[in-house]
């Protein structure tokens, strides 16, 4: 079937991608809009995979204030060239990273970064929880691992729902990103800062 010079043009709209990549993807689901969006979202996510590994030795430091000057934060994300660093699309990503850490206020980027006495603490809570239910131990640890799995999403980075869109975490936000550039992109660190925070806070 023919695609129209509109459909590509709606396509590369809701998904950045070029002109002939939409195109190709409309002729391969015949037209069909939505369809078209979860293959280029599939091959993105794939070309993501495969850019992990290269090297991230530029990228930018990015900062936000509130707008009640109450809360602030600093994020820093890599990528591979100074060029992908000041395109709009990458600055618009630390424009969105930083929103969201001011409003949902992660502990780290990824698990690896808890801290391990925090992990141990909420393992222990969770299993005080179950103690008097009388299931079996490998019943418990399975419930234990949810329960541990839920909280990773409510304090890390990448698991967290995107506040501006809470059907996509932080990790399928940068891998779109990672796709639609077409460079790796790392977040490597950041501080949120909250006015009358103490270090013990």
């Amino acid at each position: 079937m023919a695609i129209s010079a509109e459909e590509v043009k709606e396509l590369r709209g809701r998904t950045g991608q070029g002109m002939m990549e939409c195109k190709r993807a409309l002729e391969e689901t015949g037209g069909d809009l939505d369809q078209a969006i979860e293959l280029l979202r599939k091959k993105g996510l794939a070309t993501a995979e495969k850019r992990a590994a290269r090297s991230t030795a530029e990228g930018r430091i990015h900062s936000y204030i509130h707008h009640n000057g109450k809360v602030g934060v600093l994020v820093e994300v890599n990528c591979e060239t100074d060029f992908v660093a000041r395109n709009e699309q990458f600055q618009a990503f630390l424009n969105d990273l930083c929103l969201h850490i001011c409003a949902a206020d992660p502990t780290a980027v990824t698990r690896d970064e808890v801290p391990e006495n925090l992990v141990e603490t909420e393992r222990r809570i969770g299993r005080e929880q179950m103690a008097d239910q009388g299931k079996p131990d490998d019943i418990i640890d399975k419930i234990v691992e949810g329960k541990l799995n839920k909280w990773y999403s409510q304090i890390v980075l990448l698991e967290q729902p995107f506040v501006k869109d809470e059907d996509r975490t932080i990790e399928a936000l940068l891998k779109d990103t990672i796709a639609q550039i077409g460079e790796n992109i790392v977040i490597k660190r950041f501080a949120r800062f909250e006015l009358g925070e103490t270090d013990n806070d």
